[in-house]
């Protein structure tokens, strides 16, 4: 077991900081994490494009190694789906993250055509296992945190498909599972009761505590684009100050430094 995978086995939640650019990793350096994780979302907007597989994987190359070269802490990568539909290129594209320093990936049951949906369960577990077969057989040491959108899409059955998927992910060799917005501790306590591997919930305004969490059996904590949203915000609020003042002190004021 590599440092990573332990640190899904801490009687804490390992609480990650997700990241979108070397400065941003640098932060969550400073501030005491012991491990990062790209939002796809974030790195997205950085450059200028929408969430879903639409910016470049050499793109997404290209950040992921000045964020890698940016920072000695465990790095984690959100890559949607895989950037393609062939999971002998997934396993491709997850060794070019590994060459790169990388020690996770996030990948997930849904995919973006017009809108979010779900991919049929024993279609991605069939995709899934295929893509771990091709680590193994390339001896690609990576935690993989499969994330599945039971939740995220407000399914009316959530908890019993993301039940079944648990399982179904589980035999299919995921490392990890996440269920981004869940929040009701009967449904996490159904998802973690599922399966013996670590669960992986999000930041949400009815997420329990970490404490809370920590009793439930949850093993880590992310915060998804969350974190970029807010400081995309107060920027956007600190330009509108100076133009609206018509002078500079919004940037000098306590709770800006």
């Amino acid at each position: 077991m590599n440092k990573f995978e332990m640190l899904h086995q801490q009687t804490q939640p390992l609480l990650i900081a997700n990241v979108w650019d070397a400065e941003s990793v640098k932060r969550a350096e400073s501030a005491g994490y012991q491990a990062i994780g790209t939002s796809s979302a974030a790195v997205a907007a950085v450059l200028g494009y929408e969430d879903g597989e639409q910016m470049p994987f050499e793109a997404l190359l290209f950040m992921v190694k000045r964020i890698s070269a940016s920072s000695s802490l465990p790095l984690s990568v959100d890559i949607e789906s895989g950037y393609s539909r062939d999971p002998k290129e997934v396993a491709a594209n997850i060794r070019q993250l590994v060459d790169l320093g990388v020690v996770g990936v996030n990948i997930e049951d849904s995919r973006v055509t017009q809108t979010r949906a779900l991919i049929d369960k024993d279609t991605f577990a069939a995709s899934l296992s295929e893509i771990m077969g091709h680590l193994r057989a390339s001896d690609t040491q990576v935690f993989v945190n499969v994330r599945c959108d039971a939740f995220l899409l407000g399914l009316d059955n959530a908890t019993e498909e993301a039940v079944k998927r648990a399982k179904s992910y589980q035999s299919a060799g995921a490392d990890g599972l996440f269920f981004p917005c869940v929040t009701v501790e009967s449904d996490i306590k159904a998802v973690v009761a599922a399966t013996p591997l670590p669960i992986n919930v999000m930041a949400m305004p009815e997420l329990p505590t970490f404490d809370a969490l920590s009793k439930l059996g949850v093993k880590r904590i992310s915060m998804g684009n969350f974190a970029h949203l807010s400081i995309s915000n107060q920027l956007e609020k600190i330009m509108k100050d100076i133009k609206s003042q018509r002078d500079c002190n919004t940037l000098f004021a306590p709770n800006s430094l």
